[in-house]
């Protein structure tokens, strides 16, 4: 058999279907988990326990986020400028929700307000105008129409807030919506946050100001936008107590459906760990009663209905223990996924009725749009060319490195590497279930000079690793020969670059066990929606990863562990003489040699590790503004910066 062959070979063309199995461990994990959720959810019985319910969703999720910026006060916005219209001004302004993150915002503010009116903040979804998208601006315009005072924010990465727009090239470098969201996002893994986070921050300034207008009735203050902004609505209703009523679109639905749907989700998004303490959209709404709620939804959309309606007929008994009928409404058009005339004109009866306690029938027709460069706050529609000191969320990640840096380095090295090492094995073992090995070996052969055996054994219950194991031809009794374990890139995908080093390391008298971690190598997952990379933003991996995130989990941690069973599985009874067994991680060939490096500093069986290239470390990665993604959501180790990096424990 030539190397390309041997590349080739994995266990489902013997005896195990391995593709689908890291699959199938993050869904069988995340069902546990939401049946837990809704056991808990129907025990809900008085209107003290869903208060203490809304206390411990709150608490739970702005911490799961990494915490909040700290609030500097009321918002102290520029007017830019006024366009006037038929029934309503709209101001154009600019704001800093944290000093030099400037938000570019337009409020509505109806003719002849008698004395302090309702407002809807208004959320944008992933429309790289923003505030600008005309289906938005209609929704505005409507709602200022029938006498709300409405604000619409740009959101992080659209609109005029573009965080990697070059002024020099006249150009981003990074695609807008979600391409940025997941490129900033990712960064804060690291770190202890999650990007939504600064999504929800910046709501909560917009709240301010708008609460601080003398024309609004503070306490009559609705929220709403669709898809992003469904997301960043459900934020707010998770966590500020001040909305009064709330009309989230085309984003309510439930963990379980998404996660079958196949599709990966924004990084603002994911809320780590929200699973695994038994939550879900019903959460969402349940943090609002019993207050009004509309869930604005489309039968045509890649956010599942099923689940919408779900979540929705689930929740109203919270409703009634409040003695509060027929809540949460849910309106549903048959349509694709967009903030419809149908849910625009729903969203404005469901505020006027809850709001100001009147009945209207809106006129969809009255609105039209006006063009983007009208509304711009900005001179230049990009506050990255108006303001030289403009920052996002990058430079606050750059920031927070260099704090939680110089808090590591307050500790001797001894009790940092201690404490950092005993965190870390949290991480890994956390949620894995012991079992046998079951070594076996499923194929055998040469390779040149060498002999080869195919080898599988049970990392979890359902979880196989994998792994090819060179030596020399001719040695005898190869499974007491000392051990290399090799990790890398792509695992035994990636065979002929390595082919030199596996042949020398032999001829040295080792053992080497080229090792496929998980969704790695024979091992690597089928796609789940067609024309994605798996190594990519949106890929399986990305899918994969996130879930596991979702239940507090990662897949660095999961493929470290992957890596200490190929330890056990070497230095299993069958193969007690052997005592050297050593990791080989390549850097050269990309990050995933990480997980040798990390299940080196874990376990002590391991005498060595060869190091090929630098080690990367997660610091280098957050400050580079515009590194590579590819396979980056599979080394993120969620809050690890703040314990140690990967050069300490090399």
């Amino acid at each position: 058999m030539d190397i390309e062959q041997l590349a080739r070979l994995t266990p489902g063309d013997w005896y195990h279907d391995v593709r689908d199995q890291l699959k199938w461990h993050v869904y069988r994990r995340s069902e546990t988990a939401f049946a837990r959720g809704d056991a808990e959810r129907d025990r809900l019985s008085d209107p003290d326990e869903v208060r203490a319910r809304q206390q411990r969703i709150r608490d739970f999720f702005i911490s799961s986020l990494g915490g909040l910026p700290i609030d500097a006060g009321p918002a102290d916005a520029r007017v830019m400028g006024v366009v006037k219209r038929a029934g309503y001004r709209i101001e154009k302004l600019v704001y800093e929700s944290r000093p030099c993150n400037y938000v570019t915002s337009l409020l509505y503010v109806p003719d002849d307000l008698n004395g302090r009116a309702p407002a809807v903040l208004f959320l944008c979804g992933h429309a790289a105008e923003g505030k600008g998208y005309p289906e938005y601006q209609r929704v505005c315009q409507l709602l200022a129409l029938h006498g709300f005072v409405v604000l619409a924010q740009d959101p992080i990465g659209q609109g005029e807030r573009l965080s990697y727009w070059e002024p020099d090239l006249n150009r981003a470098l990074i695609g807008a919506c979600t391409l940025e969201h997941d490129h900033a996002g990712a960064q804060c893994v690291p770190l202890g946050w999650a990007l939504a986070r600064f999504f929800l921050h910046d709501a909560r300034r917009s709240l301010d100001y708008l609460a601080a207008r003398p024309e609004v009735d503070p306490e009559r203050i609705g929220v709403t936008g669709n898809s992003g902004g469904g997301t960043q609505s459900c934020l707010l209703m998770l966590s500020d107590t001040r909305l009064a009523a709330a009309a989230p679109g085309t984003f309510i639905m439930n963990r379980q459906t998404y996660m079958y749907s196949g599709g990966a989700q924004d990084a603002e998004q994911i809320w780590p760990g929200f699973t695994a303490a038994g939550f879900d959209h019903e959460d969402v709404l349940i943090a609002m009663a019993p207050k009004p709620v509309c869930v604005l939804a489309v039968t045509d959309d890649f956010f599942p209905i099923e689940g919408t309606r779900r979540t929705v007929e689930r929740c109203r008994h919270v409703w009634e223990r409040f003695g509060v009928p027929g809540m949460p409404e849910l309106v549903v058009d048959r349509a694709g996924h967009a903030y419809t005339p149908t849910l625009a004109r729903a969203s404005v009866r469901f505020f006027a009725r809850h709001l100001m306690g009147s009945e209207v029938e809106p006129d969809y027709e009255r609105t039209a749009a006006l063009p983007c460069v009208e509304l711009w706050c900005t001179k230049t529609g990009q506050v990255r060319s108006e303001f030289a000191d403009a920052s996002s969320v990058h430079e606050a990640c750059l920031a927070k490195l260099d704090e939680v840096a110089a808090e590591r380095a307050t500790r001797s090295p001894q009790a940092r590497l201690g404490e950092a090492r005993d965190w870390l094995r949290q991480r890994v073992h956390h949620g894995r279930a012991a079992c046998d090995l079951n070594t076996r070996s499923y194929w055998s052969g040469h390779l040149d000079d060498l002999s080869v055996r195919a080898r599988i054994w049970w990392s979890q219950p359902d979880l196989m690793g994998h792994g090819l194991e060179f030596v020399r031809s001719g040695d005898e009794d190869p499974d007491r020969l000392p051990c290399t374990i090799a990790v890398w890139d792509g695992g035994t995908d990636r065979l002929e670059e390595h082919h030199a080093w596996i042949r020398r390391t032999c001829r040295a008298g080792r053992a080497v066990l080229v090792l496929d971690v998980s969704g790695v190598g024979a091992l690597r997952p089928h796609a789940l929606l067609a024309g994605t990379s798996e190594a990519e933003f949106y890929g399986v991996i990305h899918k994969l990863a996130d879930d596991l995130m979702w239940l507090g989990d990662s897949l660095c941690a999961l493929r470290t562990y992957d890596v200490l069973r190929a330890v056990d599985m070497a230095t299993e009874p069958a193969t007690e003489g052997r005592r050297d067994v050593r990791v080989y991680a390549d850097g050269r060939s990309g990050r995933q040699c990480i997980y040798g490096i990390l299940a080196a500093f874990l376990d002590d069986r391991i005498a060595g590790i060869d190091l090929e290239g630098e080690p990367p470390t997660w610091s280098d990665w957050v400050r580079d503004r515009m590194y590579v993604s590819r396979h980056i959501k599979a080394v993120i180790l969620p809050g690890a910066l703040t314990h140690f990096d990967t050069d300490e424990c090399a």
